[in-house]
């Protein structure tokens, strides 16, 4: 049988480097994105790329959507308006191409996962940095969507926020200034392998978290049960004759 296939999208550096080193040191072959390979933003690129790697290898079992950028980190009154959108255009729109493009091959095959990159930040508003965290919540939006076309048809995905590791990203951020502390690579990259290898299908549609999370303590939650809204952004209604609720 031949190796199981991954396309990992920014991984000439940080997170995607590491997560693309650490599938291929597990048996796979590996696809890795950049914006030499393939502008995510640009749907044309982004078709002939996968259009390209199912050429080459006839599959792909696994995409890890990483490439992100952050706009700087001002209040929404003093942000930029084209990098404003610029940022949600890498963050939204990409994710959704590469996965609209990977996604029918996954669903012919009868099997897949998603992982995509998210952040703490897309579960709350933030003061600075606005279409960040604006960004995140509308990717978990996609991958809750990439969840319901696949359920029952053999394709899982998963937000997985990474915490803060140390990368060129978090190094230039005033919010990370003093940090003393940083998720390490290996945390995230042991989630990353476990979401793949199909350990943790029950969270498809939810959040897990690096440096908080472990496949172990993730399987043990499972095991007990999972309510519907459990890690997952979802209104919260003040009570039960809510009307929204």
């Amino acid at each position: 049988m031949s190796a199981p296939v991954a396309v990992v999208t920014g991984a000439s550096r940080g997170i995607g480097h590491h997560v693309a080193e650490a599938l291929a040191a597990t048996g796979y072959t590996v696809e890795r994105g950049s914006r030499a390979v393939a502008d995510v933003t640009d749907r044309g690129a982004v078709e002939a790329w996968v259009t390209a790697v199912v050429r080459r290898h006839g599959r792909i079992d696994l995409l890890v959507n990483n490439a992100g950028v952050i706009d700087t980190e001002v209040p929404i009154e003093d942000s930029d308006p084209d990098e404003w959108w610029e940022t949600m255009a890498v963050n939204v729109l990409g994710p959704y191409l590469v996965t609209r493009a990977v996604l029918p091959h996954m669903l012919a095959a009868g099997s897949g996962r998603v992982v995509n990159l998210n952040s703490g930040s897309g579960l709350r508003p933030g003061d600075v940095a606005s279409a960040y965290n604006a960004s995140k919540t509308a990717l978990a939006r996609v991958t809750g969507a990439t969840h319901l076309t696949g359920r029952g048809r053999g394709v899982r995905a998963f937000d997985l926020a990474p915490g803060v590791v140390r990368t060129d990203m978090t190094d230039s951020m005033e919010a990370h200034r003093d940090r003393t502390e940083w998720t390490s690579p290996e945390e995230v990259t042991e989630l990353v392998l476990a979401l793949a290898g199909g350990q943790l299908d029950a969270w498809s549609g939810r959040f897990v978290r690096a440096g908080v999370d472990t496949p172990a303590s993730l399987a043990a939650r499972a095991a007990v049960g999972l309510d519907d809204d459990d890690r997952t952004i979802t209104l919260i209604p003040w009570g039960a004759d809510d009307p929204l609720s």
